[in-house]
């Protein structure tokens, strides 16, 4: 049962096609938290900035409370205008946002785009499979997080306003803007409590997701091997086509034997058939060569066609060991292969 345990890391090939299917290791605490950050960055900076936005939005609608003719197209003229400055209004703080949750899901996951995630999926609407999903273990951790944020936040909330409620009632014998910059200062002190402990949180969630992430991907031996066979092809299919190319690459050789101008030999053990062309070649040329039964056959084959055969211990096993199939004999060979030829062609009655 070894085989079928998933106890091995992922291969590449298994991460490849996960990550295809939208599969990979992100903490949506990561991005909110990032969220929050960029919250927290973009009241500092435009804080000045909203609050000169809103009074004067304010001080201009309250100053038309008694010139305004309450009519239909008039309120529907008013909301839109009233949406378009709030839109104005905010368009900063909701691009700060924005950029913020894309760069942190880059930063998670890096650039990719996952159809196979937002794809219909029928099985999802099927009653047991959403039932053993609602009550799944992920589901349940989901929802403590989701908790565990809610108390959280309502504790921070809860201990800031507290440690103000002596400061709450004086604020009634302040002006507007002294009340508005005092909510603002409440509102970022539990904005910043609210993120030291997220950021917390969003750290170990992150090595968590991490480690159900690969814990998912991992594969039993089988299903490496199984992989294995469909990457490289079954290893029994290799070696036959491994053997089938040998078969094929002898008969290329052997068909190059008649044509061979000499065969030296070892002169039972080793055979290599030379083949020179004055004029064409600069050196002789191995067109073939074996050991044992290969040699055999390359010696039958020249003897059936008239190709010499001259015995050379050495000779042979020089040529054998250090040319390749169809390479011309090195330089330092030139001479030994010379006399060797010289003989043959004396045998045959031509000249060099």
């Amino acid at each position: 049962m070894a085989d079928f345990e998933r106890t091995e890391k992922a291969t590449p090939k298994r991460r490849s096609e996960a990550r295809k299917k939208g599969q990979v290791a992100k903490s949506r605490e990561v991005t909110s938290i990032m969220v929050l950050l960029a919250g927290l960055v973009a009241l500092l900076l435009l804080g000045s900035y909203y609050y000169d936005q809103l009074s004067t939005l304010m001080a201009r609608s309250f100053s038309q409370i008694g010139t305004f003719a309450v009519t239909p197209s008039s309120i529907h003229v008013l909301q839109n205008q009233l949406l378009a400055s709030m839109g104005l209004i905010l368009a900063p703080f909701l691009g700060i946002v924005v950029v913020a949750s894309i760069v942190s899901n880059y930063v998670q996951v890096g650039g990719f785009l996952s159809w196979e995630s937002i794809k219909p999926d029928p099985t999802r609407v099927l009653f047991v499979q959403g039932f053993r999903r609602l009550f799944s273990g992920r589901s349940l951790l989901e929802l403590l997080k989701s908790i565990g944020k809610i108390v959280i936040v309502g504790g921070m909330a809860y201990y800031t306003v507290k440690k103000e409620i002596p400061h709450i009632l004086p604020l009634m014998d302040q002006e507007v803007g002294s009340i508005a910059r005092y909510i603002f200062s409440v509102s970022f002190d539990i904005f910043l409590n609210t993120v030291l402990v997220m950021t917390l949180l969003a750290g170990l969630d992150y090595i968590y997701q991490r480690w159900s992430h690969e814990k998912a991907l991992r594969m039993s031996r089988q299903e490496i091997k199984d992989e294995g066979k469909q990457t490289e092809g079954d290893p029994l299919v290799r070696a036959r086509v491994r053997s089938m190319q040998r078969d094929l690459a002898r008969r290329r050789m052997m068909a190059e034997v008649p044509k061979a101008d000499v065969i030296i030999t070892n002169p039972t053990h080793i055979a290599v058939a030379l083949r020179y062309i004055s004029g064409e070649m600069d050196a002789p040329k191995v067109v073939a060569k074996g050991v044992g039964f290969v040699a055999e056959k390359i010696k039958a084959i020249g003897q059936e066609h008239g190709v010499p055969t001259v015995e050379n211990k050495p000779l042979a096993q020089i040529l054998y060991k250090t040319v390749e199939l169809g390479q011309m004999i090195p330089a330092t060979l030139y001479h030994l292969v010379a006399d060797v030829l010289a003989f043959v062609y004396r045998m045959k009655n031509k000249t060099l």
